[in-house]
C-alpha cells in the first residue's frame, strides 16, 4: 500500500507550512491582546486554514470539504508550533449549531463575528439542581409584550465573566413535558439583570461562574430553532461540545509537546525519554492518540457522506477527556519534583502549563457530561444494552 502523498497534496502541505512559518512574527503568544488574536484568526480564515468549509456568505473561507486537506492543515500547526485557529464555545459549539438549525438572519448576524473572535460566548446549561438531568432545569421565562422575561440561575458557566453573549436554555412552556417546554435563547451578557459570580477552582483560576438572572428581558425573536424546541437544539450543541472536548488534533499536539519535553529534560544526566518506564508510558499513550486520530478521520468521512456516526461518535468525549488527563499526568510524573511546583517558582517548566492542564482536565472528565453518564450513553445508545433499572418508590 502506497501511503505517500500525491503531488497535489504534497504541494498543499508545503504551502500550509510555508504560510505559518512566513507569518511567525504575527503569531499571538501568551498574553496576546484580543486584537492580536482576532488579526491572526482573520488571516487564517482568509488563507483557508480556519473555518475552511464554512460558507463565505457567513464569514468562513468557503472551500469544499476535503478530509486529507483538513488533516494536513492540522499536522502543519502541530509540526510548526503555530497557534491554531480559535475554538471554544462560540466557534466550536454555537457556529455549527446555527449552521444546522439557525435561521438565515441568525446565521448572518452571529457566525462571522464569532468565527473572527469578535464575539465571545458562554453556555447557560447546568443549574444547581439540573446537571446530569439537564431537562429538569428551572430557569424560567414569561412573555411580556415582544420580550421574554427570564429569572433563574446557571452554574459552572465557563468564561461567563469574559463573554459578550450567551446561548441559554430557559423553560418557556411551563405546562409542557419537561423535554418539550425548553427554548434555546441567545442574548447579550450586558443585558440588565445579569449577575456573574466567579468560582475559583483548584487551578487557582476562576474559569467557571455562577450566573443569576433577575427580570432579564430578551426579545422573543432571539429563539434558535423555534419556541419549545430547545431540547433538540441543545442536543445539537452537546454533540459538537463532545467533539470539541475530544478533539484528536489537540491530543496530538499535547503528545508532541510531551515528547519534546522528555527529549529535553534530563534526570541524573540521562534524558527522560531514555527512561524505559516513562518511554513505555509515552508509547502506550501514542498508540491511543493514533487510534483517536483514526476515529476522527472516520467521523469526518461519515459526516461528508451524511451518515450517522453511531458508536464512533459516542466514544469521543469519554476517550478524549480521559486521554488528555493521562497525557498531562505523564508530564507531571516525568518532571518529578518539578511537576509539583506551581505559580511563580524559578524552576517551573513551561509556565506551569502541565500542572494547570492536569487539574483542569480532571474537571473536564466531569464537565460536558460525566464519564459515568458518557458510559451509560455508549452502553444504551451505542451497544443497545438495557437501561439501568430505577429504584421503586418507597
Amino acid at each position: 500500500m502506497d501511503l505517500a502523498l500525491s503531488p497535489r497534496y504534497a504541494a498543499f502541505a508545503k504551502e500550509v507550512r510555508a504560510f505559518l512559518l512566513d507569518h511567525r512574527s504575527q503569531w499571538p503568544g501568551p498574553g496576546a491582546s484580543r486584537a492580536e488574536i482576532i488579526a491572526w484568526q482573520t488571516q487564517l480564515i482568509t488563507a483557508g486554514y480556519a473555518a475552511r468549509t464554512i460558507p463565505a456568505a457567513y464569514g468562513g473561507h468557503g472551500a469544499a470539504p476535503d478530509i486529507l486537506e483538513s488533516r494536513l492543515i492540522a499536522e502543519a500547526f502541530i509540526d510548526t508550533g503555530a497557534p491554531g485557529p480559535l475554538g471554544g464555545q462560540g466557534v466550536s459549539m454555537l457556529v455549527p449549531t446555527l449552521l444546522e438549525v439557525g435561521d438565515e438572519a441568525q446565521k448572518q448576524a452571529w457566525i462571522g463575528p464569532t468565527l473572527r473572535g469578535e464575539i465571545l460566548w458562554c453556555q447557560g446549561y447546568s443549574e444547581p439542581g439540573a446537571g446530569s438531568d439537564l431537562a429538569s432545569l428551572t430557569t424560567r421565562a414569561y412573555e411580556d409584550g415582544e420580550d421574554f422575561v427570564i429569572n433563574g440561575q446557571k452554574i459552572w458557566t465557563s468564561t461567563a465573566h469574559l463573554a459578550d453573549m450567551i446561548f441559554c436554555l430557559v423553560r418557556t412552556e411551563p405546562d409542557a413535558p419537561k423535554h418539550d417546554g425548553i427554548s434555546y435563547l441567545i442574548f447579550s451578557m450586558k443585558t440588565p439583570g445579569i449577575e456573574v459570580r466567579p468560582l475559583r477552582t483548584m487551578t487557582g483560576h476562576a474559569e467557571f461562574n455562577e450566573v443569576f438572572f433577575t427580570d432579564v428581558r430578551v426579545p422573543r425573536t432571539q429563539v434558535v430553532g423555534g419556541r419549545g424546541a430547545g431540547w433538540r437544539v441543545a442536543n445539537t450543541t452537546l454533540k459538537h461540545e463532545r467533539g470539541m472536548l475530544g478533539d484528536p488534533h489537540a491530543a496530538e499536539a499535547r503528545l508532541a509537546a510531551i515528547t519534546k519535553l522528555m527529549r529535553e529534560e534530563t534526570l541524573g544526566g540521562a534524558r527522560l525519554i531514555d527512561n524505559p518506564v516513562l518511554r513505555d508510558r509515552l508509547m502506550r499513550l501514542q498508540g491511543e492518540v493514533l487510534a483517536m486520530k483514526a476515529n476522527g478521520l472516520r467521523l469526518l468521512t461519515l459526516n461528508l457522506r451524511g451518515e450517522s456516526p453511531g458508536l464512533a461518535g459516542l466514544i469521543v468525549k469519554l476517550q478524549g477527556c480521559e486521554l488528555n488527563h493521562q497525557l498531562a499526568a505523564l508530564a507531571i510524573d516525568a518532571l518529578g519534583e518539578l511537576g509539583i511546583l506551581y505559580h511563580d517558582s524559578p524552576r517551573l517548566r513551561a509556565d506551569g502549563v502541565w500542572q494547570q492542564r492536569y487539574m483542569f482536565d480532571l474537571g473536564l472528565i466531569i464537565g460536558g457530561g460525566t464519564a459515568q453518564i458518557q458510559k451509560n450513553i455508549i452502553a444504551e445508545r451505542g451497544l443497545g444494552l438495557p437501561r439501568e433499572p430505577k429504584l421503586a418508590a418507597s
